[in-house]
Formats: structure tokens, C-alpha cells, sequence
């Protein structure tokens, strides 16, 4: 090896460790806890596996991913490992000066061939159960549309009243206390807990994709089409997401803030907004049926 392949040897290997330092040891640099000081809805610092579940939904994708994908995943790769280092000792040129010339063996093919097929039927009946499960909820108490614009959500609630607004990130030099860089939004969605919340996600210009990890939820918004899923969410507290799809030059600039609140403070945000539950409102439209009746 000449002096400048050497010194060229030297500085790849010496980039390549610098950049295994950095994706070992930079981590997200802000952090949210609750009362109890579990961190909520958002990443933080040190984080291994997924965020803290927060609705049906994700409970159910963090048991299936850590009961049962985690252990066929380090199964599989632990037996692989094996498997490489036997053929590297046991077939090497020097342990084997006269190589066998077997091309073929039926058993073996037999075997490595229904195998990942079973794996596969264990993996697809759960996993199917987990789609239809997170697709639609038969049962909605409530409705939000969402939809996706270059760089911002829309939000309207038309059970409560025609509720519609826009909600834009807070830039940097305009960020207050307990908000978060890149995160946090000028008017967050307000949704109360512990009720099954339709969504409809749509777009008006060019595909996103409105993703919250701690609620499970992640759905494509296609222009001229309304897609649908749902959420529950099981606890109070602010919930963080982003547009996970490829939208335009501000595609990291459009993040969601949700702040889940109890039943009673929701119904006071609605009617802080002008707007009604919906429990009002057919009792009011009862009553003028009832008046028009009686005349």
C-alpha cells in the first residue's frame, strides 16, 4: 500500500468513526415530563423503542411489536450470526482444502422455504388484526377534519359548531416558555379524553401526512380524496407530531400540537371558540321542535 492510499485509508476510517460517534451520542435536546415526571408525548433525551403509549392504538402496536416482532427479529438475527460464523470456521480454505462440489440439498431448501412462511402467517393475523383495528372506530363520539397545506394543518370540528381554524409553528424568536422549538403551534387541537374522535384528513395542495407517535396515528393527506382513522386518547397532556410526508421546501415546519383535556374543560374551550357541544345543541333544536309542534 503506497504512502497516499494509506493516509486515504487513515481519514475514511477516521470520518467513518466520527460519524458513529455522532449517531451514538446526539440525542433530541429537549425533553417533556408530566406530574409524575414520565416524559409525554414528544421524544426525549436517551429514549430507546417507541414513544409512551397514549391510546388504544398504540398499546396495541407496542405489544405487538415488542411480544412478538422484537423476539422473532433477535431470533432470527442472533441465528443468522451463528450460522456465518460456523460457515466462516467450519467451511474456511484452510479447513477445507478439497471443497465439496454439493450443490444441492432438498431437505434444506425444503425447510428454508416453509419456515419464513410460517414466521410470516404468525406475523400477518395479528397484524391484520392491528389495521382494521386502527382504521375506523364504528362507535365516533366526535369529529375532527384535518387538512394539509404548504406549510401549515387547518382544523374544523363540525360537531361543535363550525369550529375552523389554522395552526402555524412558532418560530424561534417568537417561542415562549414551555413551548418547544419545531414543535410547538400558534393554535393547538384541543381534544377531551377518554372519547373516540373521528378523523378526516384531507389536503388542499399536495400529499402530507399527519403523524402522531404517542396516539398511533399516521395517515396520509391526499388532496381531492378524505381519508379516515381514529384516536382515543387515555391521558391528559400535550401530544407532538410532525407531517411525515415529503410536501415541499417547509416540509419540517409544520408540526401538530394536540392538548388533551378532561370532558369539562373541553366543553369550555368550545364555547370559548363560539362554538356549541353537540348535546346543546339537539336539545335546542328539540325544544323548537317541540314550540313549532305546539303552535
Amino acid at each position: 500500500m503506497t504512502q497516499t492510499n494509506s493516509r486515504s485509508f487513515l481519514t475514511r476510517c477516521r470520518n467513518m468513526a466520527f460519524a458513529f460517534a455522532s449517531a451514538l451520542f446526539t440525542t433530541p435536546a429537549f425533553a417533556a415530563v408530566d406530574t409524575a415526571g414520565e416524559p409525554v408525548g414528544m421524544p426525549y433525551n436517551w429514549q430507546l423503542g417507541f414513544q409512551p403509549p397514549a391510546s388504544p392504538v398504540k398499546d396495541q402496536m407496542h405489544f405487538f411489536h415488542n411480544n412478538l416482532l422484537l423476539p422473532i427479529i433477535t431470533v432470527i438475527t442472533v441465528f443468522v450470526m451463528l450460522l456465518l460464523l460456523y460457515v466462516m470456521i467450519r467451511y474456511n480454505a484452510k479447513a477445507n482444502p478439497k471443497p465439496s462440489k454439493t450443490t444441492h440439498n432438498t431437505l434444506l431448501e425444503v425447510v428454508w422455504t416453509l419456515v419464513p412462511v410460517l414466521i410470516l402467517v404468525v406475523i400477518v393475523i395479528p397484524s391484520m388484526k392491528l389495521l382494521y383495528f386502527a382504521d375506523k372506530t364504528a362507535d365516533a363520539e366526535m369529529t375532527l377534519k384535518v387538512t394539509g397545506y404548504q406549510w401549515y394543518w387547518g382544523y374544523a370540528y363540525p360537531d361543535h359548531g363550525d369550529i375552523e381554524y389554522n395552526a402555524y409553528m412558532v418560530k424561534d424568536d417568537e417561542l415562549k416558555e414551555g413551548q418547544v422549538r419545531l414543535l410547538s403551534t400558534d393554535e393547538p387541537v384541543v381534544l377531551p379524553v377518554d372519547t373516540n374522535v373521528r378523523l378526516l384528513i384531507t389536503a388542499n395542495d399536495v400529499i402530507h401526512s399527519w403523524a402522531v407517535p404517542a396516539l398511533g396515528v399516521k395517515l396520509d393527506a391526499v388532496p381531492g380524496r378524505m381519508n379516515e382513522t381514529w384516536t382515543r386518547i387515555e391521558k391528559e397532556g400535550i401530544y407532538y407530531g410532525q407531517c411525515s410526508e415529503l410536501c415541499g421546501k417547509d416540509h419540517g415546519f409544520m408540526p401538530i400540537e394536540i392538548h388533551a383535556v378532561s370532558k369539562e374543560k373541553f366543553a369550555a374551550w368550545v364555547a370559548s371558540k363560539g362554538g356549541q357541544m353537540p348535546e346543546v345543541t339537539a336539545a335546542a333544536q328539540d325544544a323548537a321542535g317541540d314550540a313549532a309542534t305546539a303552535e
